[in-house]
């Protein structure tokens, strides 16, 4: 399957480089995956479209301030890079992607606005990718990226980030720190719309998957079972994992809220697989625990845990539009996404809505 295959002509207008003026006033698109139908709606209609018997999983990461811009010593030119996780134990080592990373070499030191340096060092398979490793001479913790960083906004946002960006471009419920990007999904969702799926009986849980960049760098590849994802870490807590097999034993759907929880939910049910188990053997169908993937789901993947999804819109010829295109069919997702631009629905990160079931 080409790469190609994937894209749709997309007006840049659509792209939302704002939030709605108020957070969970979009629109929702309901696409039935068995028939391929479309139905438009506001995200305040979410509740009336799910069953009581639901069990929605969330993604409580949040987003660190990530970007962080470090002035080259030799030279006073500035140079933006995006954290994206600590790679030894003591956090003084860390993976950072940067722009001309051609340009970045080992030994070259760069000191950041507190006047800490960090050092490009080099380490293994980092060679002609966007990837760069940065040593300090201390443990970097969160209250360091508070004072240096950045909210780390997708580069198709054609603006800097403001301080509003603090609060819209983080979950009402992200609690674990750690993603160098939102999952978005979850940006539709108030306290308000949380408290009405309570009211209706609609059961939620959470995962834990710190989002990377590699979900969101290009395919490259001619042919995208060439493609290779870079590993982003999750938790999936005991709670959790008891929530969910419980819902699945008694048949209740699962909507995952995001990519990111599909990507959870599944990896965790390809790790059971790899056991030499089926999902649903012995009543797991998931089991908790730490560990990372990169799981790539395009059309032919077969899901193990996941009946239904909440997702954003996606950008062309990504892994994101793959991921949804084997969930609902690539005619229906291109045919839904058609239809969102006809009737002028906003993209990506800060954009509208849809729901998968």
């Amino acid at each position: 399957m080409k790469t190609s295959d994937f894209y749709f002509d997309l007006p840049e207008d659509l792209i939302a480089q704002h939030p709605a003026k108020v957070r969970g006033q979009d629109k929702l698109m309901h696409l039935d995956p068995k028939t391929g139908s479309v139905e438009h709606f506001m995200m305040e209609n979410l509740p009336d479209l799910i069953t009581p018997d639901t069990l929605m999983v969330f993604n409580n990461s949040r987003v660190r301030r990530a970007r962080v811009y470090g002035i080259k010593e030799t030279t006073g030119r500035e140079t933006e890079f995006m954290f994206l996780n600590s790679i030894d134990k003591e956090c003084c080592i860390w993976n950072t992607m940067v722009k001309s990373a051609k340009k970045q070499k080992p030994g070259m030191n760069y000191k950041f606005p507190d006047g800490t340096v960090g050092q490009i060092i080099d380490i293994p398979g980092n060679a002609g990718t966007e990837f760069r490793a940065m040593k300090f001479d201390f443990a970097i913790d969160e209250d360091w990226f508070e004072r240096n960083g950045h909210i780390p906004l997708p580069p198709y946002i054609k603006r800097e980030d403001t301080e509003a960006d603090s609060e819209r471009y983080q979950n009402v419920y992200a609690k674990e720190t750690g993603s160098a990007a939102c999952p978005t999904a979850g940006l539709h969702f108030t306290d308000e719309m949380l408290k009405r799926l309570d009211e209706k009986g609609i059961d939620r849980c959470f995962v834990t998957l710190h989002v990377g960049l590699g979900t969101f760098l290009p395919v490259r590849e001619e042919e995208i079972e060439n493609h290779k994802m870079h590993e982003e870490y999750y938790t999936v807590p005991v709670e959790t994992a008891e929530k969910i097999n419980k819902a699945k034993k008694e048949d209740r759907p699962i909507l995952a809220v995001g990519t990111t929880s599909v990507r959870t939910l599944e990896s965790v049910g390809q790790r059971i697989i790899a056991c030499g188990k089926k999902p649903g053997d012995n009543g797991e169908w998931v089991i908790p625990g730490t560990s990372s993937t990169s799981i790539f789901m395009y059309p032919g993947y077969k899901f193990n845990v996941v009946d239904q999804m909440f997702t954003n819109f996606h950008t062309p010829e990504s892994t994101l539009i793959m991921l949804v295109s084997a969930f609902a069919g690539k005619e229906n997702i291109m045919n839904a996404y058609k239809q969102a631009v006809e009737n002028r629905y906003r993209f990506f990160s800060y954009g509208d809505c849809m729901l998968i079931k």
